[in-house]
């Protein structure tokens, strides 16, 4: 049986749940999310825990039953707590801002970089170069994240860019530099 299926979730007060017809509503103080899954698996309260279950053990309803018990696990504890993406910049000069709600970044270019947040997402700076992003859907936090260290990926010789906190940078060796002589005769 799946491991990670047929752990319970744990529904936090103040969260409501709907699932009918494929689809799956959880309402928090955060906001709220929906989230489609299969209708063969069947999604049911008991008490402040929900359960995921499948109908049978074959191989479509083994793999759907870890995936759905997943999402609506990061559904739920989205609606409650959120989550968040820190990001740092390495780099001289490299620095970021709020501009309203865009995140503005001097990194290296001879223009500064602006990013839009999508509907859901927050941008916070709390040290020029250190950036929270914010969000209650953990996929499009973990998409805009990675979009933002896109512009600037870590440098494999120096390290510089944007980097996730706590990321460690394989560096990769400089030139073996000269031998002294003046080259092949």
């Amino acid at each position: 049986m799946s491991r990670i299926g047929k752990q319970p979730i744990a529904v936090p007060s103040g969260v409501t749940l709907n699932a009918q017809d494929g689809v799956f509503k959880v309402k928090g103080p955060k906001g709220e999310l929906t989230v489609p899954y299969n209708n063969e698996l069947t999604i049911r309260q008991d008490g402040d825990q929900l359960l995921v279950e499948r109908p049978s053990d074959q191989q479509r309803h083994r793999a759907l039953h870890g995936l759905t018990r997943t999402l609506v696990a990061n559904a739920v504890k989205g609606v409650s707590d959120g989550y968040t993406i820190n990001l740092e910049l390495k780099g001289v000069g490299y620095r970021a801002k709020l501009a309203g709600k865009n995140l503005e970044m001097a990194i290296g270019y001879s223009h500064p970089v602006v990013i839009e947040p999508p509907a859901g997402v927050t941008f916070t700076v709390p040290e020029p170069t250190k950036i929270d992003v914010s969000g209650i859907d953990k996929q499009l936090v973990g998409q805009v994240a990675a979009n933002v260290r896109k512009v600037r990926k870590p440098d494999a010789y120096h390290g510089k860019g944007v980097r996730f906190v706590g990321q460690q940078i394989a560096l990769k060796a400089g030139k073996a530099g000269a031998t002294g002589g003046k080259g092949k005769k």
